[in-house]
């Protein structure tokens, strides 16, 4: 399994709609990509316009070649492009240990 970390900047003061809008795009087009396995987003306490999409996949193909290249991606980036302050940085892991209780 793959984790893709997506690092968002966004226009300040924008948060409620943004955290609206990520949760729709993810639920109604990324879940909808071949590998797709499950999410988490998280929102920075100190730095409000930031927020961390983790996005597990399959295999890294589903996601740079499935989904990227699909004509879904350009349906997710318009629900939330608008918002960016500065284009996502984004990485992908493999896991290499994690607790008990996670």
């Amino acid at each position: 399994m793959i984790l893709e970390i997506a690092d968002f900047r966004i226009t300040p003061g924008r948060q409620d709609e943004f955290d609206a809008a990520i949760v729709h795009g993810v639920q109604t087009v990324i879940s909808r990509a071949k590998g797709f396995r499950g999410f988490k987003v998280n929102k920075s306490l100190e730095t409000p316009e930031r927020y961390l999409l983790m996005i597990f996949w399959d295999a890294l193909e589903d996601h740079m070649v499935g989904f990227r290249q699909s004509p879904a991606f350009a349906e997710w980036r318009a629900i939330v492009g608008p918002f960016f302050a500065a284009a996502p940085q984004v990485e992908h892991f493999t896991l290499l240990a994690k607790s008990e209780n996670s």
